[in-house]
């Protein structure tokens, strides 16, 4: 089916079709025309299906009527998101669907100055992103007018949730008109989410697309064992394949993904991070440098894993194997997606076992074990020192040469012996 049956707007097709799109996603083609219908809509749909375009268009096509129709200016639309990252790629959706319509946004996030954002709304503007937190400290202050609004949208609804963003949304939902459109989007249909609903929204219709909280098809995923104390080498070692070309790779803390983009950048890696000691503007040139190929491999902490929409990413590495499910599965979104391909790499220690096991009965498959070809499992680098850095490092005064038994190579206790027997088999 062409978008041009979905009943869009002519310019709005004239911007789609300069894109390069030709058809729409499943979640778009089945989403955008009960939207159009003026149902309240919720859609479910694994991260990289195209779910910002399957209500920005519909959206855009309705406001491009009210605006031919002579209605007074004011905020029509309102986006909500959960982070920074996620509202500034929606704002960039927006631009490209209704550049050939005489429309003004105004986006609205934390971790930069207010001013800007606080002018933005008093000069009017049609459509607000924004995430919850900035926006109620505005609304509180009593800038920007919402009694006009028409459209109200929660994106990635379920993880605002998990941020804890309930409280500021029920507060923003209750200052908005009662009589309006609400579309709620994301990745599972929990109890919260069908809780959220009945608040939210009236007799909502449900577009779901897909297995529940299942990874993509396109990507491929593979299990890597391997000890903790051996993980950037390892990484340094798959890097080395020209088809790791565009790489994110997630850490869990903030510290480690500045040390391992130092490590990175010492073997001749460009690469860049993003964390939330990142300030807005460092985050932004790191996407735009990923984005452009400067860098080749973004380092992020699960604070950007809903928020980077980048096409072209051939590999998720899971440096840090994650400790919930559901945040497995929007990491890995992050390629393949669309009708695009991709990988998703995971690291696990011998303490990620029961993780991974609770993982594989989360997405209903089992994940494909691999041992990466050429490189050398029984390096001599002791936990807790930094890989190659050790191995490097001349010996210490009245010491010898690094020892070679199984404590010294692998950590103390059975961990030890555990991963030997696998990899000696």
């Amino acid at each position: 089916m062409p978008f041009r049956a979905l009943g869009l707007d002519a310019n709005i097709l004239k911007a789609i079709t300069e894109a390069g799109y030709t058809e729409p996603t499943p979640i778009q083609a089945a989403a955008i025309p009960l939207i159009l219908g003026g149902q309240d809509l919720i859609g479910i749909a694994q991260t990289g299906t195209g779910k910002t375009a399957a209500f920005t268009l519909p959206i855009l096509c309705k406001l491009a009527g009210l605006i031919g129709a002579g209605q007074k200016r004011g905020i029509r639309v309102l986006v909500l998101a959960p982070t920074r990252e996620l509202v500034v790629q929606i704002e960039e959706n927006v631009r490209a669907y209704g550049r050939h319509l005489p429309l003004r946004m105004a986006t609205v996030f934390g971790g930069v100055g207010e001013r800007p954002q606080i002018q933005a709304l008093q000069s009017g503007v049609d459509i607000v992103v924004a995430t919850p937190g900035r926006l109620l400290d505005l609304m509180g202050r009593r800038f920007g007018n919402f009694s006009g609004l028409q459209f109200l949208v929660l994106d990635e609804a379920d993880r605002m949730l998990d941020m804890g963003f309930l409280p500021d949304i029920r507060r923003i939902v209750q200052a908005m008109p009662v009589k309006r459109q609400t579309m709620l989007f994301s990745a599972s249909l929990s109890r919260e989410i069908e809780q959220v609903t009945r608040e939210f929204q009236h007799t909502p219709k449900v577009v779901q697309i897909g297995r529940r909280a299942n990874p993509a098809e396109t990507v491929t995923q593979l299990v890597y064992e391997v000890p903790k104390h051996l993980k950037t080498d390892l990484l340094v070692h798959l890097l080395q394949g020209p088809q790791l070309n565009m790489v994110l790779v997630f850490v869990r803390m903030k510290h480690s993904a500045d040390r391992l983009a130092v490590s990175l950048e010492r073997k001749g890696i460009k690469t860049a991070t993003i964390h939330s000691n990142r300030s807005q503007n460092q985050r932004l040139s790191a996407l735009k440098d990923f984005k452009s190929g400067r860098v080749r491999v973004l380092v992020a902490t699960d604070i950007a894993a809903r928020g980077i929409d980048v096409d072209g990413i051939s590999h998720v590495v899971n440096f840090d194997f994650p400790m919930h499910s559901e945040d497995y599965v929007h990491r890995i979104g992050r390629t393949g997606r669309a009708h695009a391909v991709g990988d998703a790499i995971s690291f696990i220690t011998s303490a990620d076992y029961g993780a991974l096991r609770m993982l594989e009965r989360f997405i209903g498959r089992g994940i494909v074990r691999k041992r990466a070809e050429g490189f050398d499992y029984k390096m001599a680098a002791a936990p807790g020192t930094h890989e190659s850095e050790h191995r490097n490092r001349p010996p210490q005064k009245g010491s010898s040469q690094p020892q070679s038994s199984e404590k010294s190579r692998h950590g103390a206790g059975q961990v030890g012996h555990r991963f030997k027997a696998r990899w000696q088999r």
